[in-house]
């Protein structure tokens, strides 16, 4: 093989090709140079620096990072490929081995004492020993995941920097299992597929997908996963272990690729009991050059070498693809936690600084209730219907004209109040001529009538109004707990004095209404009377065909039955009266709608543009030097500067980085 080079690993089997398997010689063992050479001079930069982002957390930013995600189904032989690999052996045993997601790190060293290192939840664990690797291992799961059978997903990442291993960084997940065993959660299978499918699923990852050669690969777990979020496979390469235990058929599983694996596939031979990686990697190629099954399989799909070669080829196309992507990102991430940064209250040290600070509270909080309530201006998120506020009164005046306009409809008893009032009125006095209280009588019973419509849209109006008044108070002052509360306060008081204001101008509204019958129109309204009154021949020809309803234009189906036997002349000064007021009480609506729209248009610019901005000013001038405490910065707006301050630095570190070494590949190129 060319450029060969790796320790090699594998389960612990027996070979059914052991006549195949011949001892070593001393002049057959032998030292191979380090495989993939040239491509780790160039990747091992860009992947020391996706692994220092790693590092930063970077992808708690919500920055995904190219990676080599390793998943099998349980036994399918994971750990003997790491270990092939990195030339390492990992933890054996029954059960699930991997509990945790295990970030492997390999670096090419070429001093002759290879290094280790685990770390993990911001500890630092230097392995001295080779052989303590799986022991190390296993204390750190321990340590995160419990001593139970359970998993976490909090990563474990172990740095192996050894002479002859690729540049490669991987992940490896927890085995595929369904059937939960000893002290294992019931839901173990769900766990593990969560936890697979959080890893797998960015368009960054390259999915390692380890199978065994004994089983069918439609069916495997693994494949289904990947499937998932990869259904043309374009970012998997499956590598075939076990291939000396299940040659038949092996050369058509791979080359007829039924399960979409789009990277290709790679067979290996797993080691077997004590061979050391040296010479599995000889039995390795032996096999696949004399075996009658498999050495037909063609030479570019066989081999931990070839393997080898593929993910680190494979990994620095996806980090090179992925670089100028993941500036961007942190580019944008930078822009908004610096927003979010800025967007909070200045710490405050002094008097003079508090004093400029609620300064510039006030200014802003008048300015926004003036946008809001007298400019009718709203920010860019139109969804939020609630906060347009003209709109919103708009709708509500609206809504209070049709409810006047309801009670205005014709009652079942027409006429009858009308005959009523003319009957107790009547005296000795000339026909036809009615005294002015007759038509006051039934304007003020109709006023009363109403009288709850105004109120009952000022307490409505103005209910939305201190909810809005409260909404942009919490804006404004959210960061200072206590001054917000002390300005709530004073906010509400303002609101509730210009309301009980407001009421008792309505109050004397409906009074006035009371008083007497004007309107400064009077062509306009004898216009309309007279319209009314003509249709008096409506009501005469029902009575003549003894109808009992009459269609009165405008003013709608009127039950008579009743008036058949009242006498002509009473009935038709009844018509007369009822239509005076029927023409008056549209003139009186309109009046009612048009002053509760100008007074509270009034009543709103007298907070906005005085009241609140006074009030509030006087209140925390009476504090005196309270000011300071009132603006003192809560501990939860303490720990989110600090939180967004560490987010910052990490990223602003995060981008140094991918610059310096985007400025080295361009460098390198020229």
């Amino acid at each position: 093989m060319d450029n060969a080079s790796f320790l090699f690993n594998n389960d612990t089997t027996t070979s059914n090709v052991g006549a195949l398997i011949q001892p070593f010689s001393n002049d057959q063992k032998q030292n191979f140079p380090p495989l993939v050479s040239t491509y780790n001079d160039k990747i091992r930069p860009i992947l020391d620096a996706v692994d220092k982002l790693r590092g930063l957390n970077v992808t708690q930013h919500g920055i995904p990072l190219p990676t080599i995600v390793v998943v099998g189904d349980q036994s399918s032989g994971k750990s003997s490929i790491l270990e092939s690999l990195a030339g390492i052996s990992l933890p054996r045993g029954q059960g699930i081995c991997t509990r945790v997601p295990l970030i492997m790190r390999l670096q090419h060293h070429p001093g002759p004492v290879p290094e280790f290192r685990l770390e993990f939840q911001k500890k630092t664990v230097m392995i001295m020993e080779e052989s303590r690797i799986s022991e190390a291992i296993n204390s750190a799961t321990v340590e995160i995941a419990g001593n139970s059978k359970g998993i976490s997903n909090v990563p474990l990442t172990l740095v192996v920097k050894k002479n002859g291993v690729p540049d490669l960084t991987m992940i490896d997940l927890p085995g595929i299992t369904r059937v939960p065993v000893d002290d294992q959660p019931e839901n173990i299978y769900e766990q593990i597929s969560e936890i697979i499918m959080e890893h797998i699923e960015p368009e960054e990852s390259i999915i390692l997908n380890v199978l065994s050669a004994t089983i069918d690969f439609t069916t495997c777990e693994s494949i289904r996963m990947s499937q998932r979020v990869d259904s043309t496979g374009q970012r998997t390469l499956a590598v075939v272990t076990k291939s000396d235990r299940s040659p038949d058929g092996l050369l058509e599983k791979v080359t007829t690729n039924a399960v979409n694996i789009g990277l290709g596939y790679v067979c290996v031979r797993n080691r077997i009991d004590n061979e050391t990686y040296d010479e599995a990697r000889i039995q390795e190629t032996k096999l696949f050059e004399t075996h009658p099954l498999l050495s037909v399989i063609d030479k570019s799909m066989v081999g931990i070498p070839v393997l080898a070669h593929k993910l680190v080829q494979i990994q620095s196309v996806i980090i090179s693809k992925c670089l100028p992507d993941i500036i961007r990102k942190i580019n944008e991430k930078l822009n908004d936690l610096v927003l979010e940064l800025n967007k909070l209250p200045q710490n405050l040290t002094s008097l003079p600084d508090a004093m400029i600070a609620f300064t510039q509270i006030i200014v802003s909080l008048k300015e926004t209730l003036e946008k809001i309530f007298m400019r009718g201006e709203f920010d860019d998120d139109l969804e939020n219907k609630h906060m347009c506020c003209n709109a919103r009164l708009v709708e509500m005046i609206d809504e209070f004209s049709k409810e006047l306009h309801m009670n205005a409809k014709p009652s079942e008893n027409f006429l009858v109040e009308e005959i009523r009032v003319l009957q107790e009125s009547s005296g000795i006095q000339l026909p036809h001529f009615h005294p002015q209280y007759v038509f006051l009588y039934l304007l003020q019973r109709k006023v009363s009538s109403i009288s709850d419509l105004p109120i009952s849209f000022v307490n409505k109006v103005w209910g939305y109004l201190e909810d809005i008044c409260g909404k942009v108070l919490t804006d404004h002052c959210e960061n200072y707990p206590q001054l917000l509360a002390s300005m709530r306060k004073v906010a509400q008081n303002v609101m509730a004095k210009t309301k009980n204001k407001f009421l008792k101008r309505v109050v004397e509204m409906i009074e006035m209404e009371k008083i007497t019958g004007y309107t400064c129109d009077p062509d306009g309204f004898n216009a309309s009377w007279n319209q009314l009154k003509s249709t008096n021949y409506q009501l005469s020809d029902a009575m003549t065909r003894r109808s009992e309803s009459a269609n009165i234009t405008g003013y709608g189906l009127a039950k008579v039955k009743h008036l058949f036997n009242v006498p002509i002349n009473l009935r038709d000064q009844a018509f007369n009266l009822k239509m005076r007021m029927t023409a008056y009480w549209e003139i009186v609506m309109k009046r009612m709608v048009e002053w509760l729209a100008l007074t509270l248009r009034f009543m709103i610019q007298k907070v906005v543009i005085k009241e609140m901005e006074t009030a509030l000013v006087k209140e925390v001038m009476l504090q005196g030097a309270g000011i300071e405490k009132m603006l003192d910065e809560p501990p939860s707006v303490a720990k989110k500067r600090e939180r967004l301050q560490r987010s910052i630095a990490s990223l602003k570190e995060s981008k140094e980085i991918i610059e310096q070494v985007m400025d080295d590949i361009l460098i390198t190129a020229d």
